[in-house]
Parts: C-alpha cells; sequence; structure tokens
C-alpha cells in the first residue's frame, strides 16, 4: 500500500519504519540486479525527496529495470534535440512501397538493405511483379503511400509512371527509383546511384524535386521516345564503328551508315514550323540518353517544360563530313540532323512508326508528343545534371 504526504511535509515517526526498509531493498536490487539504469534510481530519488511513502521490493525493481532497458533499446540516443526528434520522427512514420521487378528480386544487396532499413524503424513494404501490368497495378492499389520505389529497369520505371499518372496529381506519393536493369538510362542520367544499398539510401534521406513526365497520346515516358531506327541504335553498332567515328553521340549517324535502314515519311509539325521529309529515326527526349549511355539529347532538362527533338535525316556517304558537323552543332536549321527544344511536337507518317517508350514498344500511326510540367516529384541526388539549376 502506498501512502503520500505533501511534498514540505516533515517525516513524521513512520519514517523509522520505512526508511531503513526502503534503503535494505535498494542494497538488496543492487546486488540481484548487476546495472539498474540511472533513470531508475533518479525516479525513486525525486520520488522520496517529494516527501511520498514508497513501498517496493525487488521484483518492482526487477520489472523497473527491464522496461528502462527496453525503452534505451528503442531510443537510440538518450537525448536528442527538437529538431532531430522532429526528422527521425517523420522520416520513419512514412508509409513506403517497393515495386520490385522478379526478375532482379533474388538481389541480395537490396534484400539485406531493406531489413537493415527495417530495423531501423521504417515502414517498407514490398509488391514483387510477375507480368506485364504488374507495376501499374501495384501503384493503382496504394493506400495513402508516401513514397513510392521503382526498383528495377527502365521498363519497370515506365510502368510505376504509368501508374502515377493514372492517379489524381494530390495524391501522387513522392517517387524514388533503385537501378536495377541492364541500361538504367534514366537513372544513370541523373546520377542515381547504380548500388542498391545506396540507391535506396537516397530514396529514403534524399530531396523530391518536381519532374516534367513526356506525354506520346495516351502513354507516358520519363526518359525519351525513340522513334523509327533509333531504339536499334546502341544494339547495332559495332564496336570498332564507335571507336573509328570518335565520341558516343557519333554512334547515331554510324549505325545509320553502317545499315540498309527503313526511311519513314511523313510530317513533323512543331509550334513555330512543319517540316516534311524522310528519315530513319527521332528521338524525343525528356532524359539526355538512351540506348545504354548514349546521349541522344545533350541539353534535355527534366524540369523545364520542354522535349528536345532530335531528327536525322537520310545521310548520304557524300554529306558524312556535313553530317558530323551537325550533330556537333545541334542545330534547329540543320540539312541532316537537327534539333529543337518545344513544349510539344507531332508526327503523322504515311506509314505507322514504330515507338520505344522507355521500353515500351508501340507502333502508332500518328502521334503527339508533349511535355507535362511538374507532373510528379522525384528523389534526386544533390546537384543531379538533368535539372535547371545545376546544368553545365
Amino acid at each position: 500500500m502506498t501512502h503520500s504526504r505533501p511534498i514540505d511535509h516533515e517525516p513524521d515517526d513512520d519514517s523509522r519504519f520505512w526508511e531503513p526498509r526502503l534503503t535494505t531493498m535498494r542494497e538488496e536490487a543492487k546486488r540481484e540486479i548487476s546495472a539498474i539504469p540511472d533513470i531508475c534510481y533518479d525516479l525513486i530519488a525525486r520520488t522520496v525527496v517529494a516527501g511520498f511513502h514508497v513501498s517496493t521490493n525487488v521484483d518492482s525493481f526487477k520489472l523497473m529495470h527491464s522496461t528502462c532497458r527496453t525503452f534505451r533499446r528503442k531510443s537510440e540516443k538518450p537525448f536528442r534535440t527538437t529538431a532531430s526528434v522532429s526528422m527521425n520522427t517523420k522520416s520513419r512514420t512514412r508509409k513506403i512501397l517497393v515495386i520490385l521487378n522478379g526478375k532482379v528480386a533474388g538481389d541480395d544487396t537490396l534484400r539485406t538493405a531493406i531489413a537493415r532499413q527495417r530495423a531501423a524503424g521504417r515502414s517498407i513494404e514490398v509488391r514483387v511483379t510477375w507480368e506485364n501490368g504488374d507495376a501499374r497495378r501495384f501503384v493503382s492499389e496504394t493506400d495513402k503511400v508516401d513514397l513510392l520505389i521503382a526498383a528495377g529497369g527502365d521498363g519497370t520505371l515506365n510502368e510505376v509512371v504509368h501508374g502515377l499518372m493514372d492517379l489524381s496529381a494530390v495524391v501522387r506519393p513522392v517517387l524514388g527509383v533503385v537501378p536495377l536493369g541492364t541500361a538504367n538510362d534514366f537513372a544513370t542520367g541523373c546520377s542515381i546511384p547504380r548500388d542498391p544499398e545506396k540507391a535506396l539510401a537516397l530514396c529514403l534521406e534524399g530531396d523530391a524535386v518536381a519532374i516534367d513526365v513526356g506525354r506520346a497520346n495516351e502513354h507516358w515516358f520519363l526518359n525519351a521516345a525513340n522513334v523509327g531506327f533509333g531504339a536499334e541504335v546502341a544494339s547495332t553498332t559495332s564496336p570498332e564503328l564507335k571507336r573509328l567515328l570518335g565520341p558516343a553521340a557519333y554512334t547515331v549517324m554510324g549505325a545509320i551508315l553502317a545499315m540498309n535502314v527503313h526511311q519513314y515519311h511523313g510530317r513533323l509539325i512543331l509550334p513555330d514550323r512543319k517540316i516534311i521529309g524522310s528519315g530513319p529515326v527521332a528521338i524525343v527526349g525528356n532524359g539526355r540518353q538512351t540506348g545504354g549511355g548514349f546521349q541522344v539529347a545533350p541539353h534535355a532538362r527534366i524540369d523545364d517544360g520542354l522535349l528536345d527533338v532530335l531528327v536525322v535525316r537520310h545521310i548520304p556517304a557524300s554529306a558524312l563530313l556535313t553530317a558530323a558537323r551537325e550533330l556537333q552543332q545541334l542545330s534547329p536549321e540543320g540539312e541532316y540532323i537537327s534539333y529543337w527544344q518545344t513544349p510539344w511536337a507531332e508526327v503523322h507518317p504515311e506509314e505507322a512508326i514504330p515507338v520505344n517508350l522507355d521500353g515500351e514498344s508501340i507502333r502508332f500511326a500518328s502521334v503527339r508528343y508533349e511535355a507535362v510540367p511538374r507532373a510528379i516529384r522525384l528523389i534526386v541526388p544533390p546537384n543531379c545534371p538533368l535539372l535547371s539549376a545545376t546544368v553545365r
């Protein structure tokens, strides 16, 4: 039974009975428990000094000891500033969903990294894709997710972006990327780490920025749309030809000259001009590179509200030097190679034309490309080279 007295009350004769017992039990507890935390002693001392009569026993000390040890295990530091408490609380209370491509689900590095973050107190759910369309469906099934992480290649990222754009803008979660594919063109262009553990850490600790998303009719893309021959450029150009022509940018021209490629005839409509002609390839970029690292839209930025359009017309062998100069200059007025930055572009070919949107293969009879400004929020590293503020 516990008795209480006012703080300024002087102990009466009963103290002669309970004070020696409390001292004895405290010493017994010390002997039975090797290290009762100071916080427990402080609590007892403050209680006694305040004038409260305390009745306890060794089992009570053991219970308090166990409780305090649990408290210390859950608290990384006994004392933290208000700011650090706020930041850690915000970071660890977010609901996080990782959409993982099933082909790389056995990646031990990512598995270990997620386990480590869970042990640190973060709530991370993982859903693994089995077939095409799963990633997009998983996004539509999310419930109040704060951070959505696409773990896979460009195709997985493309599906996740489609899922995000299916949602209302006000409920779209922040997007993070863990690149686990073969090319990872968009992630590489943003300087997102290839190491899964580092990429996951960036997703959890990095800052989100609003970026544009490209649209091709009812389809979406983050990185680039390869039109006609463009999707095959990197895979069909031999290393010998790359070395012969120099920098990777010349791969486009080299592949065109090396193959008997199909010429697509039609009209290209831009806000300030209409172009009629034929050519094997056009690339519409929100990001800068495609084909596993080849920069095809070197002036592209993901937050400028513009798409970068590179068009390569038929190049006869006699025009090699002229085309090489145009490839270096990237002017809108090039005879063989032209480059524009535009909010939209329309392509009206005379026949259905193949298009590859971040790994998604489609054929369009006609297509309108447009940039949708600030459509999603993406976590990128500091000094991301594709942001307007850091472009060099």
